[in-house]
């Protein structure tokens, strides 16, 4: 048996701000990494072999607190894009809520939890899933089939992206998928990478309110 850990990174300065970051670099907030301690605290009982962080300072950070908090600084640590956040393009820097006014409801829940809907000059979940999925296949798969326990530190949108994938749910489904910041999700999993249950802990009550 193995066990993927995902967890979502700690609340950002512009998530505070409901502004949408995507590929935008920032930092964590106070309140962010008190979430990545808490989630570190909740996953005491887990040893790990390895992680995997998207190249961004929100999930880096995260990572690192993580790592601090279970005393495991040493701990193999793989930065890769292919984790990165959605790509929102033109969308990027601006106010979510604002957007909402400008372009309604129907629109902004499109761009905001829809499956194949591209934002202009950006990507829509289906692009992250067909750039991260691959990724995971080739590189996190092989050592969960060796029963390593694995920890993923993401953004909101590709760990939905490899949730999807994981639990099979349906293209129009997806949107009803929402992950907190510091949230993290605990899978046994066996040799065959079957699912045998699925844990979520340091819940986020405030998550889709920022």
């Amino acid at each position: 048996m193995s066990k993927l850990v995902l967890v979502r990174h700690g609340i950002s300065e512009w998530n505070k701000l409901g502004l949408w970051a995507g590929w935008k670099d920032p930092e964590l907030a106070v309140e962010g990494l008190e979430e990545a301690k808490n989630a570190g605290e909740s996953i005491r009982d887990i040893s790990f072999e390895k992680v995997y962080t998207a190249d961004l300072k929100r999930t880096i950070r995260t990572t690192e607190i993580i790592k601090k908090t279970l005393n495991i600084p040493d701990l193999e640590t793989i930065i890769t894009p292919a984790l990165r956040e959605r790509n929102y393009g033109d969308l990027a820097g601006k106010n979510k809520w604002k957007v909402k006014e400008e372009y309604g409801e129907e629109q902004f829940m499109k761009w905001r939890r829809g499956w194949d809907v591209p934002i202009p000059n950006g990507e829509s979940l289906k692009d992250v899933y067909d750039r991260l999925i691959p990724y995971y296949k080739e590189h996190i798969e092989p050592e969960l089939k060796d029963e390593k326990n694995i920890l993923v530190s993401a953004s909101g949108n590709s760990l939905r992206a490899l949730v999807k994938y994981l639990e099979n749910i349906a293209d129009d489904e997806i949107a009803g998928l929402e992950i907190g910041t510091g949230e993290v999700y605990v899978y046994m999993m066996d040799a065959e990478l079957h699912i045998k249950s699925k844990e979520i802990r340091s819940a986020n009550e405030k998550k889709g309110k920022v």
